[in-house]
């Protein structure tokens, strides 16, 4: 399955999310390339959009291969990739002092794409969680981890397109996952997209900035 463009994607998963429209449920994408699938997913199901604010921790040689993920807004949840700190040897001391500088550029993040908006409260109510696409699923966990932490009733993780062993470990930990592609051989999220161009911080702030608008009292 290829998808014209992130807004495509979205479109692929509010079918299986239906059942949320008219709830209380809330979405949250995972930025930046989530932002544009999930405000498809939060306009049509006329639900509130927010951010799970999420940081993947690479190797200090390999920045591209996740040791761990924060998620929240300060950063607070920390999850490890306990595979990847065993092959490179890193203690959780080390795993620690590598977060904190992600967690400085988190906070840079959430000033820019938030301003004084605060995060949705969570507890009691559903958390949709969405992002482009599902590699490793580092970050995804970590935003797992957070919402559960932070009293989600029901946690549903929604992604267009993911590596099957990234969904499969995902299920142990979300209440559901929600993936309509995920092919064998996965190789990488943008393959699955003719445009995969970056969604930059002006788009992000633009897609909340707008449903707020058409939404005012989510």
């Amino acid at each position: 399955m290829l998808y014209a463009d992130r807004i495509e994607a979205g479109r692929a998963l509010i079918e299986p999310l239906a059942r949320f429209r008219g709830t209380d449920a809330v979405v949250l994408a995972l930025p930046r390339g989530g932002v544009p699938v999930a405000a498809e997913v939060a306009r049509a199901l006329d639900l509130p959009l927010g951010l799970a604010l999420v940081r993947k921790v690479g190797l200090p040689e390999q920045p591209e291969l996740a040791v761990a993920a924060l998620a929240g807004p300060e950063g607070e949840t920390l999850v490890v990739n306990s595979d990847v700190a065993d092959m490179a040897g890193l203690s959780p001391a080390r795993i620690d002092a590598l977060a904190a500088s992600q967690r400085a550029e988190l906070a840079r993040r959430r000033a820019l794409w938030l301003g004084a908006h605060p995060v949705p409260a969570l507890r009691n109510r559903p958390v949709i969680l969405v992002d482009d696409g599902l590699a490793t699923g580092a970050t995804m966990r970590a935003a797992v981890a957070w919402a559960r932490a932070q009293g989600a009733s029901e946690i549903v993780a929604a992604v267009p397109v993911g590596a099957p062993q990234a969904v499969a470990a995902l299920l142990a930990l979300a209440d559901s996952v929600v993936c309509p592609h995920a092919p064998d051989g996965f190789r990488a999220v943008g393959l699955h997209y003719r445009d995969f161009r970056q969604t930059d911080d002006a788009e992000v702030r633009a897609l909340l900035d707008a449903h707020r608008a058409a939404k005012p009292d989510a």
